[in-house]
């Protein structure tokens, strides 16, 4: 079972469907961050636009500069390393033509695309977004991010994949914003479109998050235990990778001590009010939304939670790596697919190849 990830970001997406046996051949990501991360945990091969040709890059970072030697082999051993080798395109998706993914698969796999995922940037549709467009119709249509929903849909009439999957934001089912959608997959073929919504903490994700996810199947989700906070924080490894500890903004931290459970010391605008940052977190319950913007404060220390722990509450499993600066790997957190929503929606959809 072969897919393709468009928007892949540093792979939350693919992970559900890698661990479900998946395999993806090919993935597109504009972040070169990002992409480089989707290469070292899927074991792809980076290509990026060189004049008028893709050419293969060599990417800046080896395994060694994650780990000790004795570690590699487990790590490939762990994330099913050896047995993939997608290749990961670094370019705006918009330069892509469907015609060179299809020659680029047949060329390194000789295979036939049966799935395609992927989750387009949702600044255009979402409420934490204060320049959305007003406008529905120019958020499809019109704004250059919302626009990408339309690239996607263009790379799936062009290959035709028996299943598609598209993850965004709720802001995208407004009413004319949904009808514009269904008539765009409509046009290259595809007349049946599902809209879920689904609650990722019901999916044993330990942060809130709720997302609409597209497709040419229903998928009815199998719901799991919830997991708090406390047992996503818990028994991390000190060494554990991307969990160095980093320091507050000397204007937070010099009253961080105030801070109590469930207050903020940062607010920002959003479409739909305000939002806030710098959020120390309870042990219970699930934490609040991860973006990538967005920091915390541990429950229990006057420190940031490290990307590691953030990760945590995202559901990843402490072997996926995140390259970059430290930045770049929390935004690579907060703009992912939950890898334990991914692998719900791919325990569905396995369900349709088996029949």
């Amino acid at each position: 079972m072969n897919f393709i990830d468009l928007f892949c970001g540093c792979g939350g997406f693919s992970r559900g469907f890698v661990e479900m046996g998946f395999k993806p051949l090919l993935a597109i990501e504009l972040d070169e961050n990002a992409a480089n991360s989707y290469a070292l945990n899927y074991n792809g091969t980076v290509f990026e636009k060189k004049l008028n040709e893709f050419l293969e890059k060599e990417v800046y970072f080896k395994l060694e500069d994650f780990l000790v030697n004795d570690d590699i082999a487990e790590f490939k051993k762990s994330n099913n390393y050896e047995n993939l080798n997608p290749v990961v395109i670094n370019q705006d998706i918009r330069e892509i033509n469907s015609k060179y993914i299809s020659n680029k698969i047949k060329d390194n796999f000789d295979s036939k695309i049966g799935l395609v995922i992927g989750g387009p940037p949702c600044e255009g549709y979402t409420g934490a977004n204060p320049k959305r467009e007003k406008i529905p119709f120019n958020r499809l249509y019109r704004d250059p991010v919302g626009r990408l929903v339309l690239e996607y849909i263009r790379i799936v009439g062009d290959i035709s994949p028996e299943i598609f999957v598209m993850e965004n934001v709720p802001g995208i089912l407004n009413y004319e914003t949904r009808e514009n959608i269904e008539k765009e997959f409509s046009r290259v073929g595809y007349d049946e479109l599902y809209f879920h919504v689904f609650d990722s903490e019901n999916y044993g994700n330990p942060s809130l998050r709720k997302r609409v996810i597209m497709s040419n199947i229903p998928l009815n989700l199998e719901k799991t235990d919830n997991v708090d906070v406390k047992t996503a924080l818990s028994n991390i490894d000190r060494d554990a990778l991307n969990n160095e500890k980093y320091p507050l903004p000397e204007k937070i931290a010099k009253d961080i001590h105030k801070i109590k459970i469930g207050g903020s010391a940062v607010k920002f605008k959003a479409c739909g009010g305000v939002l806030d940052n710098y959020i120390r977190l309870s042990m219970e319950g699930n934490s609040e939304t991860v973006m990538g913007k967005r920091r915390f404060i541990h429950p229990e220390e006057d420190r940031l939670l490290t990307v590691r722990e953030q990760a945590r509450l995202m559901s990843y499993p402490d072997k996926h790596i995140f390259a970059g600066g430290i930045t770049a790997q929390y935004n690579q957190v907060g703009e992912s697919v939950p890898p334990s929503l991914s692998l719900a929606i791919a325990k569905e959809v396995k369900k349709y190849f088996n029949e």
